[in-house]
């Protein structure tokens, strides 16, 4: 659709490779708090105590506190379930909790038997995300698969549980093929996750493994009803990325908001916390067979959506890397961005063509996820039900894969089940209008558009170019408030002190099955 240079394209992922190799290496050298409990939840270990503090931080805390985590949390554990004559990690959490047992380096035999149980007890939560990949694919053989792309994205979140589920199922039926649960707000800065079913959250419904099953058994309902499989998504992001991201894989989630970025930017959180977390998430995300979401879109109600247009492609083509080097596939690839330019600006929706059509043609084989308009909603209804109607033909003409159902009460009100079904009135009836009439939609080789599209490469390059030149790279760029105007340094933020530095001979038996997957 758009006549880029191959040239400029093939130099602009070459930077981005290049950029992002030595954050890949910094993840690879380093651990977190939530990378070690992520794993102990592969093997099992759920529940709380009394006070509502998840065992598994309990356990990770204890082993940090005799020994550190540079060696990782595994050995310790499983040493010292041999040594007690246990097999019960929550046994074992417990008894941690109270001092009553002390963690080691075991070394000899014992770290042989550690080592050979600890990894028997990981591979049977992996082997449990393999199951539930392959439930997802005899399920959509079953029932069918959304009949046409982009599949209609649509968020609910009341903050109860019981409440989201007959909610989402009333979206599902009046045509939504993804519901997103929001997460509570503020969640995303909580060192820990919360433990079963939840009845209260904040402009949002808390991110629970219980929440999770109760969520995707509802839409399992809906689905066989319909005769159409219902996508489920969540969050993976935040200080406990790595442990959200197992959980969902065991609950059959399809997606998950999975984007280091916007816990830098928008939540301060340190980079290389983030980072870390990140990597391990994504790895269990392409194990699990889930889709990601990047969050390019949040840099632009931030940043003028024209003059930062470079810095979303930019995003996208690192996020690009990241993901396909910790096993996820172009199928996977959620790649985000947004209908966020000012509509009093003349030929704005041209320009949001243009960007729209250069993501797509930048990356032809992922499904994009598509933004509705936010910044410029005013509480204006009608503006903005037109406004979303431009977003939806934007999105009907440039083939995104995921399409986020914008709401007229955007700026107003959490919109009303009634709002809803206004809005999902609108994408049906501009997706069914449009039909395939982006196959007839051809921009001038010369035109306005491509003219764009082709600066708007040119200026990401150079931008590239840039991320390179500075002492450490993208963290330096962070740092500058590249991304967003926000500026966040790599030695601040919150959750650096649950970084650890590997020791030549960490041990995680999750990292080391999902390195051999890849």
């Amino acid at each position: 659709m758009l006549e880029l240079d191959p040239v400029a394209v093939r130099k602009a992922r070459g930077l981005a490779r290049k950029a992002g190799r030595p954050i890949v290496t910094l993840a690879k050298r380093h651990t977190t708090v939530s990378v070690e409990r992520a794993t102990l939840r592969l093997a099992g270990l759920r529940g709380a105590d009394p006070d509502g503090t998840p065992w598994v931080n309990r356990l990770v805390d204890a082993v940090r506190e005799d020994v550190g985590l540079e060696n990782g949390a595994a050995l310790p554990v499983w040493d010292a379930l041999i040594r007690e004559g246990m097999n019960d990690l929550t046994a074992l959490a417990q008894k941690a909790a109270t001092g009553s047992v002390r963690f080691r380096l075991p070394e000899g035999r014992d770290r042989v038997r550690a080592r050979a149980a600890a990894r028997k007890a990981v591979a049977a939560g992996v082997k449990r995300l393999d199951v539930r990949r392959r439930e997802r694919e005899r399920l959509i053989r079953k029932w069918g698969d959304a009949p046409r792309q982009p599949w209609i994205y649509l968020i609910v979140a009341t903050g109860d549980i019981y409440e989201d589920m007959p909610q989402a199922q009333a979206a599902a039926r009046a045509g939504a093929d993804v519901i997103a649960v929001i997460r509570s707000t503020g969640q995303s800065l909580l060192d820990y996750v919360p433990e079963g079913a939840t009845r209260e959250g904040f402009a949002g419904t808390y991110a629970t493994q219980e929440n999770f099953r109760l969520m995707r058994s509802a839409l399992d309902d809906v689905s066989a009803e319909l005769g159409r499989y219902v996508r489920l998504t969540n969050y993976a992001s935040g200080l406990c990325m790595p442990e959200i991201a197992a959980l969902a894989g065991m609950e059959r989630l399809d997606m998950m908001l999975n984007d280091s970025m916007y816990g830098i930017l928008f939540r301060d959180i340190n980079p290389v916390r983030t980072f870390v977390d990140q990597r391990f998430s994504r790895q269990v995300h392409a194990r699990a067979g889930i889709i990601i979401n990047t969050g390019e879109d949040n840099y632009l109600t931030t940043a003028d959506a024209v003059e930062a247009a470079h810095t979303v492609t930019v995003s996208q083509l690192l996020n690009e890397y990241f993901a396909k080097e910790a096993g996820l596939e172009d199928w996977q690839l959620g790649l985000g961005h947004a209908f966020e330019i000012d509509p009093d600006i003349p030929d704005s929706f041209r320009m949001e063509l243009a960007h729209a059509m250069l993501a797509r043609r930048l990356f032809p084989r992922a499904p994009l996820k598509w933004m509705p308009p936010t910044r410029h909603m005013t509480g204006d209804i009608f503006r903005g039900y037109l406004l979303d109607g431009f977003f939806n033909l934007a999105g009907a003409l440039t083939g995104q894969g995921i399409l986020l159902v914008g709401m007229m009460t955007e700026a107003v009100v959490t919109p009303w089940l009634s709002d809803r079904d206004v809005a999902l009135q609108n994408v049906r009836y501009v997706l069914d209008a449009a039909g395939n009439l982006r196959e007839d939609f051809r921009p001038a080789p010369d035109g306005f558009i491509a003219q764009r599209a082709r600066q708007v490469l040119s200026e990401s390059i150079k931008l590239l170019e840039r991320i390179i030149d500075h002492e450490r790279g993208l963290l330096d760029a962070i740092a500058d408030g590249t991304f967003g105007l926000m500026k966040r340094p790599p030695d601040g933020g919150r959750g650096l002190d649950g970084v650890a530095r590997k020791a030549p001979d960490y041990f995680n038996p999750a990292s080391e099955t999902l390195e051999e997957a890849g």
